[in-house]
């Protein structure tokens, strides 16, 4: 069999049912020996990679929909499609596939998958009972029609023998004209037949009724059909709505009938399934598949259509950012707009990537900028969906475009100036408008979509421009609200103002969290954290729940920096005051404010918990109900026992210290003649037996000793023993020496007497160790130094 290439897209459906391009390619059906049979073959035509091999199988059901798709299921839930360019090409490889399984290429579809049972009681049926006989499309027969489509809808063959029939000899047009005749006699039970008989019709899921019943001349009387619905007492009036309020306007002309008879067909398809069907059950949801596949495939069609009509876009862009252009007339541009790109959502990644590019490249971002800061309210809002659209596709585009913005314009119109300045003057008392601005501001500044590979210094540059141009036009409210600290009589806003606060902080939070060193920057220089904490006070506790949060976002960091700021600002006040005011009420404030104190307690952050103790304690501690102010009371008293016996312990360790490098450098004679160890014990063997004769009958360290010569005449090293060096109140001066002069000086004679022992708890080392300064060091990191209010 000889190959036959014909450009397709492949199309697969995910778990929503919607469909997923593939790619495009060129389609053959050749013999494939892996797979033992004639197979249907797709190469990307981009690189000639393999996008689809699959076997032709006798038993699967293919189907052939709106003379250029065929659509099958390979396995339970994976559904293939390919969508030809060219009707010819989809007829071809139809002829293929029907040849392979020995069916007519007359036939919408080969097949239909049955169960056990229905492929039981089907062999069982006499052989004339294959066929559906209808009856002659006459008035009086309507009711028989009407009863023999409902009886069908339980049994896919008797669906599919069904839809044959009614392709047969026009017999749905016939049908159609009965509605005229039914109409215009007024009469009520053959209206509402055809009703049944309509619903019915669209139930069979076929492509090809679909294609009759939505053509210009049928698709106005299959809406009549369906306004007579049995169960309502009045008819619906969906053609008026059709034809008189829903108007299709042109903002450009379109000059391709095709396009705009696409346009008409699909908005109206839509309206059938969204408005007239009602809402299918359970057992009905897949009777409809066939006509949603066939909208969105209507909208990708419009899509591309106007996509590749260059000339078409570029005079839409030109007459919306002309500021000769009528504001009626603006506004229509904008909707356009707005329904082009939700259009274009139906579209599968890779097209999507090409739409928005191309709306990139004619200027949507420079048109969106003036728009969106104009004062109609419609306008504005479908600008803001536009927008949505955009940053929800590529918002590194959307940072791109914004940081190009030359920086000598003006900072209010910068694009995210714009958004942030119509989040904070939305008008709506809910502000929906400015909760989805504020989402989507919370994506543009969210560092986890800036780590492309391709751009790495686009998380620094971008944040760096926020905090440069635009974090001040965020905090305008934020800052004027809270200006005059002392007059509590500034904190009673009305609800919006307090929503809209709440909105800010929210955003505030989260650059906490995500942005680190930029936002505590800009924290600290602005004082922003004690202007934050006067909405503790605010009559609105959700709004006083924000800047707690905001708080206690801040000290999650565990940053000795925000920690300092904090102790030295002492911003715990206000939180302490709110929870005392609150009194004994259990509330979200209460509990929302304990978990503050309890993390600090658990975390154990050292400098928080002595300034809480040191400043706080008296007025927490006659709070019971809960540990944990008692937990930080403890935390702050086992801080101090350590610090004490850290103290001891240096001591003793000196102390030893000291009684080592005695042993070790120094060596004694009875006298208190100094020896130096580093010498031979040849050189020097008198004193060296001296000195162990001493070392034996050495009783105490408080005997005076004075500086002797070495047998060489010289001074090596001079010991200033007092009294107070048995006892550990003083400590000895050790000193090298590098004259007998100096050495000999009358400065570096012995102490003078003795003073009475001390117990060994008052012990202070007060000796220094060059030895010793790198254990201080790492003393004082390991713990912050004890403040002068701690012992209280």
């Amino acid at each position: 069999m000889s190959d036959t290439r014909r450009r397709v897209k492949v199309y697969t459906l995910n778990e929503d049912r919607q469909w997923d391009d593939r790619g495009t390619g060129h389609v053959s059906s050749t013999f494939v020996e892996r797979l033992k049979g004639i197979s249907l073959l797709v190469r990307a035509e981009s690189d000639g990679s393999l996008l689809l091999e699959s076997k032709i199988s006798p038993n699967t059901a293919y189907q052939k929909q709106q003379d250029t798709l065929i659509v099958w299921s390979e396995a339970e839930n994976y559904d293939l499609a390919l969508s030809f360019q060219e009707k010819a090409g989809c007829d071809e490889i139809w002829e293929k596939i029907c040849q392979v399984q020995g069916k007519d290429p007359a036939l919408e579809i080969t097949q239909d998958p049955i169960d056990e049972s229905e492929e039981e009681r089907f062999e069982e049926m006499p052989e004339t009972s294959h066929l559906v006989e209808l009856p002659p499309c006459e008035l009086a027969r309507l009711e028989e029609i009407a009863d023999l489509v409902t009886s069908v809808l339980s049994s896919p063959i008797r669906r599919e023998k069904l839809a044959l029939a009614l392709m047969s000899e026009g017999y749905m047009k016939k049908l159609l004209q009965l509605f005229q005749v039914c109409e215009d006699l007024d009469n009520r039970e053959g209206l509402h037949h055809l009703y049944e008989i309509v619903r019915g019709v669209l139930f069979l899921n076929k492509a090809a009724l679909f294609e009759v019943m939505f053509s210009d001349d049928c698709i106005m009387d299959v809406v009549g059909c369906l306004e007579f619905d049995p169960s309502l007492v009045q008819p619906k009036k969906h053609r008026e709505f059709l034809t008189k309020t829903a108007k299709f306007k042109e903002v450009i002309p379109i000059t391709d009938s095709e396009l705009r008879q696409k346009i008409h067909q699909t908005y109206r398809v839509q309206y059938i399934q969204d408005i007239i069907l009602p809402t299918p059950s359970v057992f009905e949801e897949n009777f409809l598949s066939t006509l949603t596949s066939f909208i969105f495939f209507n909208k990708v069609e419009i899509v591309s259509m106007l996509q590749e009509d260059e000339k078409f876009l570029t005079e839409v862009f030109a007459q919306l950012t002309d500021e000769a252009t009528e504001d009626s007339k603006r506004r229509e541009l904008v909707n356009f707009f707005k329904e082009f790109c939700a259009f274009s959502q139906t579209l599968q990644p890779q097209n999507r990537d090409a739409f928005f590019k191309t709306l990139a490249n004619l200027g949507i971002l420079p048109a969106l900028e003036i728009v969106m800061g104009m004062d109609d309210l419609q306008v504005r809002a479908a600008a803001t969906d536009i927008f949505s659209y955009l940053v929800e596709f590529s918002p590194s585009m959307v940072r791109e475009f914004v940081m190009q913005e030359p920086q000598q314009t003006d900072d209010d119109v910068l694009l995210i100036n714009v958004v942030i300045k119509q989040m904070i003057c939305d008008s709506d008392p809910e502000l929906g408008g400015a909760v989805q601005l504020m989402g989507l501001l919370r994506t543009l500044i969210d560092p986890e979509n800036m780590l492309a590979p391709t751009n790495k210094t686009e998380k620094t540059e971008f944040l760096s421009f926020f905090y440069k141009y635009c974090m001040q036009v965020l905090t305008v409210p934020l800052l004027a609200s809270t200006a005059v600290i002392e007059n509590k009589n500034v904190l009673k806003y009305n609800f919006q103002t307090a929503q809209l606060l709440a909105l800010i902080l929210e955003l505030l939070t989260f650059c906490v969290e995500h942005h680190t060193y930029h936002i505590k920057t800009y924290i600290m220089n602005k004082d922003l954290l004690r202007r934050v904490l006067v909405l503790m006070n605010s009559k609105h506790t959700f709004l006083a729940l924000c800047a707690l949060r905001f708080m206690r976002r801040i000290i999650g960091q565990k940053d000795e920096y925000y920690n300092r700021y904090i102790v030295k600002g002492n911003l715990f006040e206000p939180v302490i005051n709110t929870l005392l005011d609150n009194g004994t009420r259990y509330n979200l404030l209460n509990s929302a404010i304990i978990e503050l104190f309890e993390f600090i307690k658990v975390e154990d952050i050292k400098s928080l918990i002595a300034h809480i103790i040191d400043n706080y304690y008296k007025a927490l501690e006659s709070i019971e109900y809960v540990q944990t102010f008692k937990g930080l009371k403890g935390r702050y008293e086992q801080e101090k026992d350590r610090q004490t016996l850290r103290l001891n312990s240096r001591y003793r360790r000196d102390a030893r210290t000291l009684d080592e490098d005695e042993d070790e450098e120094m060596w004694f004679n009875e006298d208190g003649e100094a020896i130096e160890k580093s010498r031979p014990e040849e050189e020097f063997p008198e004193s060296f037996g001296k000195y162990m004769e001493a070392k034996k009958v050495k009783e105490s360290d408080n005997k005076e000793n004075f500086p002797k010569r070495t047998p060489t005449g010289s001074f090596k090293f001079t010991f200033s023993h007092s009294a107070g060096a048995a006892n550990g109140t003083n400590g000895a001066n050790c000193k090298p020496v590098t004259s007998p002069t100096s050495a000999a000086s009358p400065n570096g004679s012995p102490a003078k007497s003795a003073t009475p022992p001390a117990t060994p708890t008052a012990m202070v080392g007060l000796v220094d160790y060059p030895d010793d300064e790198d254990e201080e060091d790492e003393d004082e990191e390991q713990s912050p130094r004890k403040r002068p209010r701690l012992g209280s």
